[in-house]
């Protein structure tokens, strides 16, 4: 072992002698070479006692210039641009010395013909032996991807300074699966120029055909700050091709000056977006929430889980998760305790509608806030027990409502959706009731109520985007209700972001993102499609299953009296919530009643007088026999 260590120790000292020996060697030959050049192949007697008196000298020069400039410890492997350029450097400078130290010699000096040509040759001869064995290996590497069983043929979207470090990255990574065909670039100054060995062969929107002709498998695009709109031309070009796609992370982009394969993500729904994501000061948002207790129902949920985890990175005082699954709940329990040791989270397994049971946690737990997203979701479920989403939605809602009021609480804030504007169905309904809700109670609490309301969240649980997903892994076809229905899209972290921000802030009693435009569904699921390798229509179909009842075409995210008093602040529009009648005890009391004897019809009946606007999806009863 110890003379393992001694050899090791030892072994950079040797390396960098033997550099130096060739070095002298090259040296020697190359004034050899000049001066037969020099004297076309002849070398007089006075010239050959001319290079044997100048050699040492230039040797010592030589040598020294490059020991000042460290090309003695020189890399095979990791040697680029910046290493040739001190070559150079170095041998010019001793050039120089050589030409004034020889004013000063003794002996007769060969012509500065000879100096001139001599250091053509070594610095052509010491960068050849240097930069050969780094080269031989990149082509030997890339030789060898373009033949290893299950190498992707690849070609990289940008020719700048990421696609660079990119591609440095995969051209020396032995075992990447990605040979590199070449790049593409809409700079026009750049197409048909070589970027490490691989040509620039065209603009974006040759992809199609060069995917075609050099049977491309994988495209990684190498551009993070490309606009939403250029990847969903990128991934329209490509809908026939079946061709994989990956993207480096605006995050991770210029990180150290280093970009690497590691870096690729799968292109996602989230890069789709037709706007920025929005992000929100987590400064402010730490100032509210630490030290404070906090309460989260519906907690084991996409929406309320990340409300979880969001607020824990924010040292509150205590995190009471509360929800009815306890499986889920446990797990996210455990999670959190093992990420934030120190916090103080407490697993309350509780129906919301259970008002005693809420009053209890309530008096126990003491919150400053109570976030709120426990609630039935999906719409064709709720269609068939419209009881259950009033009892559950509306009632539960005054429940949590009435228990954060009954304990001081400073902020409740609840979770509502795009659906409750004009509603269409019984879910959508039930969360415009809610809405109605806690603007009653606030009427009469110290607590500040805040609905925040938004659109389709991708990724949640319900969402399309994991339903289009399993449909794609089983091979399709992937359902689309109609060719035209839009939606607005959100991505959980900007949901949460609104649901925290907006609500602990006060700013009103309606606080909606300003979502941009909204997403044609079927284009999304094409769009799912392509990114997954595949081809729409060919490889996987698409079919149009017609709106399930309650749902509608496209969704509007206020109404129109809510339009007329809304202002903007960072995205956010603060509206004036719904406003309940002046019978709405007695009315909500109704509901309850009907809710509770399990009467789909009086539900339906009692939300149209509740909500002028609401449609049913369904005639009720009496209207049936109408028609008939």
């Amino acid at each position: 072992m110890a003379q393992t260590e001694g050899i090791s120790r030892y072994f950079p000292l040797l390396r960098s002698a033997l550099v130096m020996l060739m070095d002298a060697l090259l040296v020697a030959g190359a004034l050899f070479c000049a001066i037969l050049l020099r004297f076309d192949g002849v070398l007089p007697v006075l010239w050959r006692v001319s290079f044997e008196q100048s050699l040492p000298l230039l040797l010592l020069v030589r040598l020294a210039a490059l020991a000042r400039f460290g090309l003695q410890r020189w890399s095979f492997r990791r040697a680029g641009l910046n290493e040739a350029v001190r070559l150079v450097l170095a041998n010019a400078f001793a050039s120089l010395a050589f030409e004034a130290l020889r004013s000063f010699s003794f002996f007769e000096a060969p012509p500065r013909s000879v100096a001139a040509i001599e250091f053509i040759l070594s610095t052509a001869l010491m960068g050849f032996y240097r930069f050969v064995p780094r080269t031989t290996r990149l082509w030997y590497l890339d030789r060898k991807r373009s033949r290893a069983r299950g190498s992707q043929r690849t070609i990289v979207v940008g020719a700048g300074s990421a696609g660079d470090l990119l591609l440095h990255d995969l051209l020396r990574t032995p075992n990447s699966p990605w040979h590199v065909i070449g790049l593409v670039d809409d700079d026009r100054a750049k197409q048909g120029t070589f970027l490490k060995g691989k040509q620039v062969l065209g603009p974006i929107d040759a992809l199609p055909a060069l995917v075609s002709r050099h049977h491309v498998t994988q495209v990684l695009i190498a551009i993070p700050s490309l606009p939403p709109e250029r990847i969903r031309h990128i991934l329209g070009l490509c809908k026939n091709e079946s061709v994989g796609f990956k993207i480096i992370p605006a995050s991770f982009a210029y990180i150290d000056q280093k970009i690497t394969a590691a870096m690729l993500h799968e292109l996602s729904p989230e890069h789709l977006l037709p706007r920025d994501v929005v992000s929100f000061d987590q400064e402010e948002v730490r100032r509210r929430v630490v030290g404070r207790r906090i309460l989260v129902t519906g907690s084991a949920g996409s929406i309320g889980s990340e409300i979880a985890r969001q607020l824990a990175a924010h040292k509150p005082a205590s995190l009471v998760l509360l929800d009815i699954n306890e499986n889920e709940l446990y797990f996210l329990v455990r999670q959190l305790q093992e990420r934030h040791p120190r916090l103080s989270v407490s697993a309350v397994v509780a129906d919301i509608r259970d008002q005693e049971r809420l009053m209890r946690i309530g008096r126990d737990h003491t919150p400053d806030y109570v976030f709120h997203a426990a609630a039935h979701k999906h719409v064709p479920l709720m269609e068939d027990s419209p009881e259950e989403a009033i009892k559950n939605n509306v009632f539960g809602t005054l429940n949590v409502a009435r228990m954060a009021d009954a304990c001081g609480a400073e902020r409740f804030v609840l979770i509502s959706t795009d659906k409750a504007v004009h509603p269409t169905s019984v879910m959508g309904a039930s969360k415009r009731l809610a809405e109605m809700v806690i603007r009653d109670v606030a009427a009469r609490s110290h607590t500040g109520f805040t609905a925040v309301r938004f659109g389709n969240v991708l990724g949640s649980a319900g969402s399309v985007v994991p339903l289009f997903k399993q449909q794609i892994q089983r091979g399709g076809p992937v359902t689309v209700t109609h060719p035209d229905c839009t939606r607005y899209f959100m991505v959980i972290p900007e949901a949460v972001g609104l649901v925290v921000q907006a609500g602990l802030a006060g700013y009103g009693e309606l606080c909606i993102l300003d979502m941009g435009t909204p997403v044609r569904i079927a284009e999304l699921a094409a769009n799912m499609i392509t990114m997954a390798g595949l081809v729409p229509g060919k490889d996987i179909s698409i079919v149009y299953t017609g709106l399930r009842p309650g749902e509608k075409l496209e969704e509007t995210l206020l109404s129109e009296e809510e339009e007329r008093t809304h202002q903007v602040r960072n995205r956010i529009k603060v509206a004036q919530g719904p406003l309940p009648p002046a019978d709405f005890q007695l009315q909500l009391e109704r509901l309850r009643r009907v809710a509770q004897a399990g009467d789909s019809s009086g539900v339906l009946l009692a939300l149209r007088h509740l909500i002028p606007t609401y449609k049913p999806a369904r005639p009720q009863v009496g209207e049936r026999s109408k028609q008939r």
